[in-house]
């Protein structure tokens, strides 16, 4: 039975040449009505945890939540679902340092007022900065990761660096580990202290 992954498949299958009939005939069956363009994995479980904390069901909701492997191929990826494909409406996430991809990447698919949300770094370190360094340290903690932070901290790399700018290069030490800690830090988050372009986003879905 064709699902919401089945049409994620689909279009990162189909998203180098442009939607086919299949494709289009998913999408109409599933009432797709908006794509979330997002960088890689961690940020999908995180828009997924927060969504599941306000009791929210994207996919009911026609929303398609896909990572696009990388902020680079947000251009094909506009293409093929916004207004010059597949006509759904676009929004999403990037760090500071992609806003230029998402602009001209909507502006080529026709969709330049269609809004996305900007982290100041990246996400981890807009939770990061929204749990503070105690709590996330106490997450490590509580996952049973705390031996390999330590193991992390005494590096040479990392002398010098912030607590926060620490936490963030461990999430991204081990395959997996980012993905995992996007959404327990997501649940551990108090409802007034969601980062401001995580919680626009889902809003404005």
């Amino acid at each position: 039975m064709a699902d919401m992954g089945t049409f994620r498949e689909a279009v990162v299958q189909w998203a180098p040449e442009g939607p086919d009939t299949f494709v289009r005939e998913l999408a109409a069956r599933l009432s797709v009505r908006a794509a979330v363009l997002l960088e890689g994995p961690s940020d999908v479980a995180a828009v997924g945890a927060l969504a599941a904390a306000r009791g929210r069901d994207l996919e009911a909701e026609g929303v398609c939540v896909l990572p696009m492997g990388g902020a680079m191929s947000v251009g094909r990826f506009a293409r093929f679902l916004g207004p010059t494909g597949l006509g759904l409406r676009l929004t999403g996430l990037c760090d500071e340092r992609e806003r230029r991809y998402y602009d001209r990447a909507l502006e080529r698919a026709g969709a330049a007022d269609h809004r996305y949300f900007v982290c100041a770094a990246d996400l981890e370190d807009e939770l990061i900065r929204a749990l503070g360094v105690t709590r996330v340290e106490e997450l490590v903690r509580a996952e049973g990761d705390t031996r390999a932070l330590r193991t992390f901290l005494r590096q040479p790399a990392q002398q010098g660096r912030t607590a926060r700018q620490q936490l963030r290069r461990f999430l991204g030490t081990k395959k997996g580990r980012k993905i995992h800690y996007a959404g327990v830090m997501v649940e551990a988050l108090d409802p007034d202290r969601v980062p401001a372009p995580l919680d626009d986003l889902l809003t404005s879905l």
